[in-house]
């Protein structure tokens, strides 16, 4: 009877390795989060997500009711091994109603692995921003504008940490607001619901 022989992974090739880790990063980012969202199940998503903000940093409803528009980019998935990928689908909220549907996607190399799941407001503090952002197809946070990620403390106040900061964003996990974390290089593009 013939032994099998297995191989170890580093002996593999570049290509193979390569597809391995896609299968495994584009199958899991998958599972669970529809790349073909409907605007209704977007809407939900996006409820959900402000509920949890406001759950979870102090003063959040005082904040989206200055903003002049704001992000939410609920459970955005991101998944890694070596070379990580992150995906979601949110809508832009213009005076409590959807003005416009987005997806944001971004990817990173370095020492990482597994995979986590986080909401993600980006709030824009002016209307001059706002309008600049909603007239392009689609934008990259930290090239086409500087979005400070809010880091608030406990008993901290989310109004004061957005002061004088024309997009913020607050990011998230099942555990509460997120810190040390970046949007840099994070592309947001509109989607078209009508099709």
């Amino acid at each position: 009877m013939k032994q099998k022989r297995f191989i170890p992974i580093w002996r593999l090739s570049n290509t193979v390795c390569f597809m391995i880790l896609a299968v495994f990063l584009f199958g899991g980012l998958s599972a669970g989060q529809s790349f073909g969202a409907t605007a209704k199940e977007i809407d939900a998503s996006v409820d959900a997500a402000l509920d949890r903000f406001y759950k979870n940093v102090k003063d959040a409803k005082e904040v989206v009711r200055r903003v002049n528009g704001i992000l939410v980019m609920p459970n955005v998935k991101k998944g890694a091994f070596i070379v990580g990928a992150e995906y979601g689908q949110g809508a832009m909220r213009i005076g409590g109603k959807t003005a416009e549907y987005y997806s944001m996607g971004a990817g990173s190399i370095g020492v990482q692995f597994g995979g986590q799941s986080r909401d993600i407001i980006i709030a824009f503090m002016t209307a001059e921003t706002l309008k600049k952002l909603r007239e392009s197809k689609s934008w990259e946070a930290g090239a086409d504008v500087g979005v400070a990620v809010i880091k608030v403390g406990k008993g901290e106040s989310a109004i004061t940490a957005t002061a004088n900061k024309p997009v913020v964003a607050f990011v998230l996990d099942a555990k509460g607001l997120m810190i040390d974390v970046s949007l840099k290089g994070a592309k947001f593009n509109k989607l078209d619901m009508s099709k």
